[in-house]
């Protein structure tokens, strides 16, 4: 029952998740976290910051991490296998149709506001990161660098997560962050 749990919850965020990874944060943690408190937010955060920087899909990552923890590596392929189930049927099916509708204008019109909605729920995602993550000054002047960084210089994801993780140890080895 536990992995046909995984594979449901999975799918429902699979199908629910328009817009890419971080489109997806409130639908996982209202599943994950709220419904089945199979990680809390902090977790669930930790799990789509490696996710983002290891090779593959954030959604699958984080799902891999998620389900692994809930039922072993048997878990984490059935969690995998729910979350991309929908986009594999979704995507099948739109394909199908979509080349024959992409130069209508009504079709058009639909995808420029649904880009506008997604932009919408990343903002609200980012919110929620915000509140959980910056919490004290040393955390501020980190988002504040690592900001900064990424407008103005093409610097992968992957150091600004690896340089944050030492300076987290560092600044709190130091005592300016709490243990």
């Amino acid at each position: 029952m536990k992995y046909w749990d995984l594979f449901i919850s999975f799918a429902k965020v699979g199908v629910m998740t328009f817009g890419g990874g971080y489109a997806m944060i409130p639908i996982l943690e209202r599943e994950i976290v709220d419904r089945h408190s199979w990680a809390t937010n902090e977790e669930l955060m930790d799990y789509y910051a490696v996710g983002q920087c290891t090779p593959g899909v954030i959604a699958v990552n984080t799902a891999t991490f998620i389900g692994h923890k809930q039922g072993g590596t048997l878990g984490g392929i059935i969690a995998s296998l729910g979350i991309v189930f929908p986009s594999v049927v979704i995507i099948t099916l739109i394909a199908g149709i979509l080349t024959n509708f992409a130069d209508i204008p009504a079709v058009k019109s639909a995808f420029a506001a649904i880009r506008v909605c997604v932009c919408v729920l990343i903002f609200n995602a980012v919110l929620k990161l915000w509140k959980g993550a910056v919490k004290d000054k040393a955390a501020l002047c980190l988002f504040l660098l690592v900001f900064g960084l990424s407008v103005f210089f093409d610097i992968s994801p992957i150091v600004f997560v690896l340089a944050c993780a030492i300076a987290g140890i560092v600044l709190t080895q130091m005592g300016v962050r709490g243990k």
